[in-house]
Formats: structure tokens, C-alpha cells, sequence
């Protein structure tokens, strides 16, 4: 899909969800977008727990990766619903809290978009509403080379 075709796609959640669809990636883990407010800057995901992101043989907790995975594309997306197209990761750091072993719901918090970076927070809370990892992630606003 072209960018234009991005730019004129991505007005919804649902629109959102269509085109994360597209990623095998994203498909593999199951990561699902739930809401955005766009007056907020907040984007919320979820990825279901199953057995290909356990974290070792029948563990019961997340591998951490599958959590860094799902701090990253709720991070960059909630700037992607903001400026309707696709950018680049410049830096992403996550600090482990305590075990993950059900469903994830993170949630991304616009920090600063500016001409060049743009800074999301992340949370990411269990079912149980405890927060077991948190994120910052800087993503390149540019335009052009």
C-alpha cells in the first residue's frame, strides 16, 4: 500500500486494526488495537498470552521480546494515527516489572511529536491490571532524507 493510500485509510481504529492486519509479524502476536483519542495522543493495544510467546517450555510468562514487540508498535502507532504514515524506530528501552503471565494491554501516551522525534510512554498492565512493563520509544517524524 502506497503512503497516499495510508494517509487517506487511517482515520479510525479500525482502520488502524485493516492495516496491521497486513504485518505477519503483528498477525503472529496477536497485538489488536482497541482505542485512540487523538486530543489525548493515547493509543491502546492488547496482545492475547498463548503458547508461541511463552517465554521457556510452558513457563506461563511472556517472553520479554514479544513484550518489547508490543511496546514498539503501540508506541510508533500512536504517532502513525497522528501523522497517517509509516516511521522509522530511532530508540526503544523497556523496563521489566514482574513476570507477565496473562493477556497484555499497553497503552501509548504521545509525549512530544516534533519535526524530527517524536517520544511515546508506554504502559503495559496484565489482566489483572498490574503493570508489568514499562517503555519509552523515539520514532523519526521526518519527512524526507
Amino acid at each position: 500500500m502506497s503512503e497516499a493510500q495510508q494517509q487517506e485509510r487511517l482515520e479510525t481504529i479500525e482502520d488502524a486494526r485493516a492495516l496491521l492486519t497486513q504485518s505477519a509479524f503483528t498477525n503472529a502476536l496477536g497485538i489488536d488495537p482497541v482505542s485512540w483519542d487523538d486530543d489525548a495522543g493515547v493509543l491502546v493495544m492488547r496482545m492475547p498470552k498463548t503458547a508461541l510467546i511463552d517465554r521457556g517450555s510452558n513457563s506461563g510468562a511472556f517472553h520479554g521480546g514479544a513484550i518489547a514487540a508490543l511496546a514498539d508498535t503501540a508506541a510508533c502507532w500512536a504517532l502513525v494515527m497522528r501523522l497517517r504514515r509509516g516511521l522509522p524506530t530511532v530508540n526503544l528501552r523497556i523496563d521489566y516489572l514482574r513476570f507477565a503471565e496473562s493477556d497484555l494491554t499497553a497503552t501509548a501516551t504521545i509525549r512530544r511529536q516534533g519535526r524530527r522525534v517524536g517520544v511515546v510512554d508506554v504502559d503495559i498492565r496484565d489482566a489483572s491490571d498490574r503493570l508489568v512493563a514499562i517503555g519509552r520509544g523515539s520514532f523519526g517524524t521526518w519527512t524526507d532524507g
